[in-house]
């Protein structure tokens, strides 16, 4: 596998990350249509967990079959492909080493009283599946966000010590945070900050809005003018905020959309620096076709084609 320079400088930011953990991330970054250039576009399926099957894949029945996906994300030329163990198991055999795996570790589910998730896989499982990378959800401002970043460094320190790249979605909620602050662009850089400290390679968030939530926060915004007015400032500081943009972060694509506003965020994305998009039910929730071409627009965009 050839390793472009964008590929180097990227690997050179994890200075204390063992060969076999810089290749896996190699693996992700040099796949698909955006090989090599530093970006990334990741299919991630953990909604039949959160959300329940009919919620996800009803609205496109192809959904339901494991093997869809693994094939939805190589006929699109993405990145990775991301999913708890079960539905990464169901394809393993059919499509070993055709594309990066991530095994998402954690899951919470809809029934659940409680905001915090259960461990429902393992490194040995990402192993003996071919995964590149294990995935780990963390609650900023639940009740359970220590528990879960005491998980986080347990599971992130063996994955690491056998070779594996760590992919950290940080979602801020809670009893102190609403809807709007969920996704206020301090607290979405706090979370993105927070996945950085805890050893993540890959980070991922939503798109901040350009509300800001903590009172403390407020006047340091202000008096240090820092510029949120457009999407692609507010990424700006997100990357910023990732140790000088010396991690990767990668942002969800959300509730289902249409096509254009989604790309006009993507193109937010792109112009501050994100290192690219992980999107799942806006993909996989439509027909193949329709998915295909959406796909390939957000990757012309962060081509700059667009």
């Amino acid at each position: 596998m050839r390793v472009t320079p964008a590929v180097k400088t990227i690997l050179d930011w994890y200075e204390s990350d063992n060969p076999g953990s810089k290749a896996n991330l190699a693996r992700i970054l040099m796949e698909g249509k955006l090989g090599g250039t530093g970006k990334v576009v990741i299919l991630p399926v953990d909604q039949g967990f959160e959300h329940g099957p009919a919620r996800s894949f009803a609205p496109n029945p192809a959904g339901y079959d494991p093997h869809y996906h693994f094939q939805l994300a190589l006929d699109a030329g993405l990145s990775a492909y991301a999913a708890p163990l079960g539905m990464l198991e169901a394809g393993a055999g059919t499509y070993a080493g055709a594309l990066p795996t991530i095994l998402k570790l954690n899951s919470s589910n809809s029934l659940a009283t409680s905001k915090d998730q259960a461990v429902t896989g393992s490194v040995a499982d990402a192993l003996r599946l071919g995964c590149s990378a294990i995935g780990f959800t963390i609650y900023p401002g639940s009740e359970y966000a220590f528990e879960q970043m005491e998980e986080l460094r347990e599971l992130a320190e063996e994955a690491k010590s056998v070779g594996l790249a760590v992919v950290v979605w940080s979602y801020p909620r809670g009893p102190n945070l609403d809807k709007v602050a969920e996704t206020a662009v301090d607290i979405c850089a706090y979370a993105a900050h927070m996945a950085a400290l805890l050893g993540a390679h890959i980070i991922k968030v939503k798109p901040p809005t350009e509300h800001v939530s903590l009172e403390a926060a407020k006047k340091t915004y202000q008096t240090c003018d820092i510029d949120i007015s457009t999407m692609a400032k507010r990424v700006a500081h997100v990357m910023q905020c990732c140790f000088a943009g010396r991690r990767i972060v990668v942002f969800s694509g959300g509730e289902q959309q249409g096509v254009e506003g989604l790309y006009e965020i993507v193109r937010g994305l792109r112009d501050g620096g994100a290192n690219g998009s992980i999107i799942g039910r806006n993909t996989f929730q439509r027909p193949h076709a329709e998915a295909l071409a959406m796909l390939t627009k957000v990757i012309s965009i962060y081509q700059g084609q667009e």
